[in-house]
């Protein structure tokens, strides 16, 4: 059994044993990983200025951004798959090379079609990253001991996040804006370098074959899904034909990916895993929590910008706070869970946290401090960093270990489909709420031609170019339009906290696949 001293070394059930320096010495090469993946959705977002004058293509630019995450999104279930099939260890290195292919070809491009296919490919590789390293801590580390390095993982994440606009400023103006893509090539032959030299897992693969028309099915699906809610309500109108359209394709490829995932042989998404009540309720959670987890790093900096008069690195800094609690909660969480064995109260006490925060955010105020803000983000950096490891954990723990690397994947990729719904309905709440504010203070004051809710949501610095009282009116309108965002989130946030209530809590089994020799009544016995 694994020893509780979480201090000492994670002892597996037949005899293999690994200490904290080893386990951290083989995880080091993932986390350059997911670093890499993660800061590289956050970026680009400062450099797109500099990539429009040097390359041009304006009309394409947003699928620099929104090629990466259909890619991501679309491909992290069959990376999980993949890995469960042929090891995760080889199909992490090959999803590192796909990714370093990807940035080069984006550091290299002499336009913005190949820019756009280099962030695809990017996103192909990013997605593999995604899906696999939670999976190979769930291969080294049993789920006793696993919410240590789970939470180091998330704080990792969360830093990537904040940094990433700031680092791609940095670089866009000091050397140029393809570095911000090539610089991934050493970091990424490190992470090479480290994984083939320290990491060791046993050899794996399973006698099946990928399952293809599944694969592709799922991947339609999803992108049709994805272009709706990126497109709709700002490209064409939500009620158009093309938004209407892909919903109807997304439905129908959807419906027909879980008719054949039925009757496949070796299914992407085992529909057994939504018969597992805990997997069920853990996927849920995930979807549900997407939409709350993005929406504070997408509209806060949009409030700061707009109301406060921040520049955009000014209002990323914003969110140092959120990465902050997130990262700190997540480590202690994570700590305490193996020391103790016990994990639901952590997400019940994070989703109550989060409601909290959430109304509070509700009544948002042009008046508001900086101050005020910093702590309400940390606050929900907090709330997400008690919830969102354990539940990695409690997915991992609650399947057959041959279903791991799937259920990892699968939880990732709720969180973040869920997100991007989410995140494209709170942005038609923003909105009509903004539209509702400055027609209110049209009656008034006359507004210049051409503003409208979009043109200052898009470029909110162009609020503080106007006069007072103007200036003020439209900013209190703003300021409520993005309170309007949190106070649609508050719903979602009570139906998470009751996910959370009847989440199953099981105990937290000692066994890993490294137990390679381990007996079936031996595996019975860890999955009870």
């Amino acid at each position: 059994m694994t020893t509780k001293d979480s201090s000492g070394p994670v002892t597996h059930e037949v005899g293999a044993s690994l200490t904290h320096r080893q386990i951290m010495l083989s995880l080091s090469g993932l986390m350059v990983g997911m670093f890499i993946a993660a800061i590289d959705q956050t970026i680009v977002a400062t450099a797109l200025p500099a990539i429009v004058t040097d390359l041009g293509g304006l009309e394409y630019l947003s699928w620099v951004i929104v090629g990466y995450l259909l890619t991501s999104t679309a491909s992290t279930p069959l990376w999980g798959k993949i890995g469960d099939l042929y090891g995760r260890r080889r199909m992490f290195q090959l999803a590192v090379v796909i990714f370093l292919v990807g940035s080069l070809l984006c550091g290299l491009a002499p336009s913005m079609m190949l820019l756009i296919i280099g962030r695809l490919v990017q996103g192909i590789g990013g997605g593999g990253l995604y899906a696999l390293c939670f999976g190979i801590v769930g291969d080294l580390v049993p789920p006793r001991q696993r919410g240590r390095y789970i939470g180091y993982f998330a704080g990792m994440f969360a830093t990537a996040g904040v940094i990433g606009p700031l680092v791609g400023g940095l670089i866009t103006d000091h050397i140029g804006w393809r570095w911000i893509f090539t610089i991934n090539l050493p970091i990424g032959l490190g992470s090479l370098a480290v994984t083939a030299f320290t990491l060791h897992l046993p050899s794996s693969r399973r006698d099946a074959r990928l399952d293809l028309p599944g694969a592709a099915l799922l991947v339609a699906g999803v992108i049709c899904l994805i272009l709706a809610s990126v497109w709709g309500g700002d490209t064409y109108p939500w009620g158009s034909g093309q938004i209407i359209g892909l919903g109807a394709a997304a439905l129908a490829l959807l419906v027909v990916f879980l008719v054949w995932e039925n009757r496949a042989a070796e299914p992407i998404l085992p529909l057994r895993l939504f018969r597992n009540r805990v997997a069920a309720t853990l996927f849920a959670l995930s979807f549900l929590m997407g939409p709350v987890f993005y929406a504070a790093s997408a509209f806060i900096p949009l409030f700061m910008q707009g109301v406060k008069g921040f520049t955009a690195t000014e209002s990323g800094l914003m969110l140092a706070p959120n990465a902050a609690g997130m990262s700190i909660a997540a480590i202690i969480t994570g700590r305490l869970t193996t020391r103790t064995g016990r994990y639901k109260h952590w997400v019940v006490i994070g989703t109550g946290v989060l409601i909290a925060d959430v109304i509070l955010l509700a009544r948002l105020d042009a008046l508001w401090s900086t101050w005020h803000v910093a702590v309400l983000m940390l606050a929900t950096g907090v709330a997400l960093g008690m919830a969102l490891p354990v539940m990695s954990t409690a997915s991992q723990n609650a399947v057959e270990l041959k279903d791991l690397g799937v259920v990892t994947a699968a939880v990732t990729f709720f969180r973040t489909l869920g997100g991007t719904f989410g995140i494209a309905v709170f942005g038609a709440v923003l909105r009509a709420r903004f539209d509702s504010g400055l027609s209110e203070v049209a009656r008034t004051t006359a507004l210049p031609e051409g503003t409208t809710a979009k043109t200052l949501a898009d470029r909110p610095a162009e609020i503080h170019s106007l006069l007072e009282p103007l200036r003020g009116l439209v900013q209190e309108a703003m300021a409520h339009a993005v309170g309007a965002v949190f106070l649609a989130a508050i719903p979602v946030a009570v139906v998470v906290f009751i996910l959370a209530l009847v989440l199953e809590e099981l105990p937290l089994r000692t066994s890993t696949t490294l137990n390679a020799g381990q007996s079936d009544e031996a595996r019975a016995e860890s999955l009870a």
